[in-house]
């Protein structure tokens, strides 16, 4: 089995080229290498490649700067997929792809399922929901993933960030009208394999029957204050913490050039019922993704 891997620097793409290769040989590609930007560099990439199953973890993903470089991000978010799903079916491939809680306006006051109509309010949220459709106009087996407030302990994101603040700040705020699913980027690498494993193990008509859009985020949801409070609670004992105070502000405070919805959860059931695996609580995988990051800090020679 013939795997191309898009993003492999990437969050995701860093998780996904390790649980990736129990199914076959993968071939990773990252910018520059491969400019995701170019739609010829990705046509020819995938005809030298010739894989089974291409998975798309790159992304355009700096939302604040999205507002001012919509140029770039939609070529990224919007066009490159489109090409990759007429590519993939020209070789016959599956494609996987992920997307963002960000299509939608966080207004329904309730998670969102696969069929809520989106309206994004940011332009990434907008050059996401182009990829997508440019996908599902393509006729080929695909799944697109749409995740949410995604992390890992290896770059820079609001768990890592939460962590430096605690370090060096006596006084927290985080706002807490901000919600979503956290999701650990190792459990979305896991869950993706685990459906790709499925596709192999069951074949085509299986892949042809359950293609489609799915939800896939960490299980339930909070708010950006919530999970700094998990992340409080799960630290080592010896961690050097500053924070006295943690308390709640409104997103109104901070001033940033993209606008962000509200309430952007997304309902899950679907992936559940699909492929019958079950999504760990977000809570679990922080605990989680906390203990194996300090685990790793110890051993390199203490915690710094």
């Amino acid at each position: 089995m013939r795997i191309l891997l898009l993003g492999k620097h990437g969050q995701v793409g860093w998780e996904l080229q390790r649980t990736l290769m129990g199914l076959g040989d993968v071939m990773s590609l990252n910018h520059p290498k491969l400019d995701m930007a170019q739609p010829d560099d990705i046509r020819t990439c995938v005809r030298e490649i010739r894989p089974q199953i291409i998975v798309n973890a790159t992304a355009y993903t700096d939302v604040d700067r999205a507002e001012s470089e919509s140029e770039k991000a939609f070529a990224v978010n919007g066009v490159a997929p489109g090409i990759l799903a007429e590519e993939a079916r020209a070789v016959d491939a599956v494609l996987v792809h992920y997307s963002t809680d960000y299509v939608f306006n966080g207004k329904k006051g309730a998670p969102y399922v696969e069929d809520d109509v989106p309206n994004p309010l940011n332009v990434y949220g907008e050059s996401k929901l182009k990829g997508e459709d440019a996908i599902q106009q393509v006729d080929l087996p695909f799944f697109i993933f749409r995740t949410s407030w995604v992390y890992g302990m290896r770059t820079t994101n609001f768990v890592t960030k939460a962590l430096d603040w605690a370090r060096r700040q006596s006084d927290l705020r985080i706002v807490d009208d901000q919600i979503a699913n956290p999701t650990w980027c190792r459990m979305l690498a896991q869950l993706s394999t685990q459906v790709l494993f499925l596709a192999c193990e069951n074949g085509r008509d299986w892949i042809r029957e359950r293609k489609g859009l799915y939800h896939l985020a960490g299980g339930g949801y909070a708010s950006r204050y919530e999970v700094v409070q998990k992340i409080l609670a799960n630290l080592p004992q010896d961690y050097p913490l500053a924070a006295k105070r943690v308390s709640r502000a409104a997103t109104a405070e901070f001033v940033s050039p993209a606008e962000r919805p509200s309430f952007s959860a997304l309902d899950t059931i679907k992936f559940h019922r699909s492929f019958g695996i079950e999504i760990p609580a977000w809570e679990t995988c922080l605990k989680l993704s906390l203990a194996d990051y300090f685990e790793a800090a110890y051993h390199r020679d203490g915690l710094t």
